[in-house]
């Protein structure tokens, strides 16, 4: 009898992990894409919408070209090792377009233990790419308001190829870190610590804003910023929700700490702002949620409620003060990281990936060696043992280290070709300059004002009756 279904596939399990997927998509567009045109000054908001646009789809494309199998397909075996960390650093790139590529039944190679996955390799490949797009359209926030559109191109071509699949076969591929022990739910450190570290050096290399940019740095429209986090926030529960890649017990129990520990990490922003004698903005309180979902990510499957709680209690808090007053200090006061990204995600990421290994529950339902986790069972530091702590450092000074010098170099590379600071005499018109229209247009053609321009008819003196 003919079946609408592979016997390997189930449907709730495809279904989810394409919903879930949709979710991370809409983290990006809309999400990013309004609380970045939000959050801009007015003359910036085109632009930086229309990056992280351009950003999506550049990934989309390369990713189904090579960037997939480089990420998760079989090593490359670097200099024809097949012991240690080159051998284990990156895959093989591959283009996934054929229909046996497509649609046969997904799978890790290196990720050999626990049950197949119950999906084909168009999902799994979805939704890896809308973890991998949404990575430099993070990045993107240290640098609005004066990065070159133009550089901004082959900028994310590069990176996304050259530094995302590599910190994503080491860790989530069943590379060197991954074989070691280190865990990362969700991209604390793939996603989160590279984007925040990346987009610090990439705001010190191009260099800062105009001054009145720095010094009056008013959002033109925080409805957009609300819309903008609100799917953020709740675009998480894709983000973390689907890393299982069964819809079972993980991943409620991984929506769930992931909306305690942005509510904690919320709350306990404000509360900073009145204990330190400020006044609980908008913006300063989407600083506090983000924070919250970015410190969870690494832990959202391997923590319990409990230790949920603890960490965005503790990231909100360790944040908020780096923020505020680490800030003033060098080398981050001489870096004009536009959203402070390197704070909100590169200090959250690595905070949430270092507590896994305090707070990881051995007792959390977790499947052994799915997904984009190793062999291992996650026990952390209290619950006695240190070994995953130990891990979880050396893969986070991996990221920093490579992210921060892969960035580096790759802008300096794309900067002789093509300048990456965008001119000045650009930056003081904005997004006319750049793409020729604006978000809130003052001269708009219309019926009664066909020219576009919006003048009074003139006055003319009544006359006087004879």
């Amino acid at each position: 009898m003919w079946s609408a279904y592979p016997h390997w596939l189930n449907a709730g399990d495809n279904s989810w992990q394409l919903a879930a997927a949709t979710l991370v998509g809409l983290m990006s567009v809309p999400g990013l894409v309004v609380l970045y045109g939000g959050v801009m000054q007015k003359r910036w908001s085109v632009n930086s919408m229309m990056m992280a646009f351009i950003a999506f789809a550049l990934v989309l494309i390369i990713w189904v070209l090579y960037g997939f199998q480089m990420a998760f397909g079989k090593p490359l075996h670097i200099f024809g090792s097949h012991h240690g960390f080159l051998s284990m650093m990156v895959g093989i790139p591959g283009e996934i377009l054929g229909h046996k590529s497509e649609l046969g039944q997904a799978s890790i190679p290196l990720i050999t233990t626990g049950p197949a996955f119950h999906f084909p390799t168009s999902t799994l490949a979805y939704f890896q790419f809308v973890f991998a797009a949404i990575t430099p359209i993070l990045m993107l926030g240290s640098v609005l308001g004066r990065i070159n559109f133009k550089a901004w191109i082959p900028f994310v071509l590069l990176w996304s190829s050259l530094i995302y699949t590599v910190n994503a076969f080491l860790i989530w591929g069943g590379g060197y870190f991954a074989h070691n022990g280190a865990v990362d739910f969700s991209g604390g450190y793939v996603i989160h610590l590279a984007a925040g570290v990346s987009g610090f050096v990439a705001a010190a290399v191009i260099g800062p804003r105009l001054r009145r940019d720095r010094e009056v740095d008013a959002p033109n429209n925080l409805l957009m910023v609300a819309t903008g986090a609100g799917l953020l926030w709740l675009g998480w529960n894709g983000f973390n929700g689907g890393d299982p890649y069964y819809a079972g017990a993980d991943s409620a129990a991984a929506v769930l700490n992931t909306n305690l520990a942005c509510a904690a990490a919320f709350l306990v922003w404000v509360a900073w702002d009145y204990i330190t004698g400020r006044k609980p903005t908008l913006i300063g309180s989407v600083n506090g949620m983000i924070t919250g979902l970015v410190v969870i990510t690494p832990a959202a499957g391997y923590v319990n409620g409990w230790g949920a709680l603890a960490l965005g209690v503790i990231g909100s808090t360790l944040v908020f003060f780096a923020l505020n007053y680490l800030s003033r200090l060098r080398p981050f006061r001489r870096v004009d990281d536009t959203l402070g990204v390197v704070y909100t995600h590169g200090f959250a990421g690595f905070t949430g990936g270092l507590l896994t290994g305090v707070f990881a529950d051995p007792k959390m339902v977790v499947y052994q060696g799915i997904g984009k986790t190793p062999s291992v069972a996650a026990k952390g530091l209290i619950h006695g043992s240190a070994t995953l702590l130990k891990w979880q450092f050396f893969a986070g000074m991996w990221v920093i280290v490579f992210s921060a010098a892969g960035t580096f170099v790759l802008l300096k590379l794309v900067g002789l070709v093509i300048p990456l600071r965008m001119r000045e005499k650009d930056m003081e018109e904005g997004d006319l300059a750049v793409h020729g229209h604006e978000v809130y247009p003052s001269d708009v053609p219309s019926l009664g004002f066909p020219s576009g321009a919006a003048v009074p008819a003139p006055v003319v003196a009544a006359k006087a009756p004879s």
